[in-house]
């Protein structure tokens, strides 16, 4: 590989730490992994949004990307560090000679690790990822607003800038970009004042900024983010969503729509980001744009492509819509719904609110901690319902899809939940599913770590409730979760415009 003036640099670092097992690129920085160090060096460039053309430039970006860094991997991170010129020629780190670069010190962690590659592997897990989205929300909740950043000024100068870029890269045919660049200028015209809003809320913050699967790890088995945007602050102090945006894209990206739908839920779970949520389409695909004419830049025309396809498909606009799942204790509820949520809709699919998450998080506790039987008293699960009900209308109201899950064994319940559907003008369809008592008993025995604190004793007191004529239409949930998801699919886009309110 031919690094131009800093083809000496490269080698010193390789030489390092018992020797580099590889050298990595991109198209701003050269990475020597060696056995339990990462020596990262920044390219001699300089493009529209970044300056790494002088060493002095190169150590106050390496500092700042090490200290900035802290904040998400402490645990990565080991410093900047000068690359100096002694008197004897010879390079080293930190020495008495003269500075000609710099580098950011990382520990080491196997390639196997990447959570691209986890995936790819087939060995990423839904803990994994609830992990992930809760890691990513508690770095947004710790960041402090910025009231003079971001709104919908800054996304216009990030959208022109990308439409240039997209155009010097070729990254698709100039007639295909321009088609791109309108949509994506439409879709910010409408959601501006939203932007400015969400601005005025105090919904920008200082956000890791790059949240590509490339960008976060394994790390002593928690999923740990890392080389956050360190060049620029504006690009990097944006609306939460945009940060959180990039992940999801990327989950629908590699073809693991049910990850990118569990990440979005779950961050959701933790911020209420609700109003937001139009603004998903365009914050998603101005992310894949921007991957596009980074990997056209490095000359992978096939990456660069599915980007910008994918940039396409998710520009298209959410529906509104109320699905509501019952059942008695054990039918498999929660599993249908987080099966049938990524098929709804578009990019990264519905919104999934359930009762038993509602509970745990007005008592303060873990949606796994189990709650005293005070907790499933009349009085408080009439307030779940009411919070779950009132929270599924918003969310339908703004046009995005809901899937709401819970037992809905009392008519007034199906009856409210139907109503809240109508009230935002959107599409419903109630599904009860059913399930002999033995089954469902077999089903809770077998929970472990699981949200519902149902037990046999609940499910024996539900058949004795009398729960009067449930009109929903009824499936067989002995069948596993995806032919039952799949199947509610049929149905919802069979009986859409018919249950579309005049």
């Amino acid at each position: 590989m031919d690094f131009g003036a800093q083809d000496d640099i490269v080698r010193f670092l390789a030489s390092l730490d018992g020797g580099a097992e590889r050298i990595a690129t991109t198209h701003i920085s050269v990475v020597a992994l060696c056995r339990t160090r990462a020596y990262k060096l920044k390219k001699a460039v300089r493009f529209s949004y970044l300056d790494f053309s002088t060493p002095s430039r190169r150590l106050e970006m390496c500092e700042r990307e090490a200290a900035l860094n802290l904040r998400f991997a402490p645990e990565l991170y080991l410093g900047a560090h000068r690359v100096t010129r002694e008197a004897d020629g010879r390079l080293a780190l930190d020495g008495a000679g003269e500075m000609i670069d710099a580098v950011v010190v990382m520990r080491r962690f196997a390639d196997a690790d990447l959570l691209e590659q986890i995936a790819k592997d087939g060995r990423l897990t839904r803990d994994m990822v609830e992990s992930l989205a809760r890691r990513v929300a508690k770095t947004h909740d710790e960041a402090a607003p910025a009231y003079d950043k971001g709104g919908a000024a800054a996304m216009r100068r990030t959208l022109d800038d990308t439409a240039q870029s997209l155009r010097h890269a070729a990254a698709a045919s100039a007639e295909q970009i321009e088609a791109l660049v309108t949509r994506l200028g439409k879709a910010l015209d409408a959601q501006a004042p939203l932007l400015d809003r969400r601005k005025a809320q105090g919904k920008v913050r200082r956000c890791h900024g790059d949240l590509t699967l490339r960008n976060i790890c394994l790390f002593d088995g928690a999923p740990t983010l890392f080389d956050c945007l360190e060049f620029d602050e504006e690009l990097a102090t944006i609306d939460v969503l945009y940060d959180i945006g990039f992940l999801l894209m990327d989950f629908w990206r590699i073809g693991a729509p049910a990850f990118s739908n569990l990440a979005f839920n779950r961050y959701l779970d933790a911020r209420d980001e609700t109003d937001g949520l139009p603004l998903l389409p365009l914050f998603m695909s101005l992310r894949a744009a921007i991957r596009a004419h980074v990997e056209a830049s490095q000359q992978d025309a096939e990456r660069a492509r599915l980007y910008f396809d994918l940039a396409m498909t998710l520009l298209a606009p959410a529906k509104g819509a109320v699905i509501a799942i019952g059942g008695l204790s054990g039918s498999g509820k929660s599993s249908v719904a987080a099966a049938l949520a990524p098929l709804i809709g578009y990019a990264p699919g519905a919104r999934v609110i359930n009762s038993d998450r509602i509970r745990k998080r007005l008592f303060g506790v873990p949606p796994t901690a189990r709650l005293p039987v005070e907790a499933y008293a009349s009085a408080v699960s009439a307030k779940v319902y009411g919070e779950m009900f009132e929270e599924a209308a918003r969310i339908a109201a703004l046009g995005w899809p809901v899937i709401v899950d819970a037992v809905f064994d009392r008519p007034e319940d199906r009856e409210a939940v139907r109503a809240g559907a109508e009230r935002a003008r959107a599409p419903f369809l109630g599904v009860w599913l059913d399930l002999d008592l033995a089954q469902r008993t077999a089903r809770v025995d077998a929970r472990v770590n699981d949200v519902s604190d149902a037990t046999r004793d609940v499910l024996k007191a539900q058949m004795e409730k009398a729960t009067g004529a449930i009109e929903w239409i009824k499936l067989d949930a002995s069948k596993d979760r995806e032919t039952i998801a799949a199947e509610i699919k049929t149905i919802f886009e069979s009986h859409r415009a018919f249950a579309t309110p005049e």
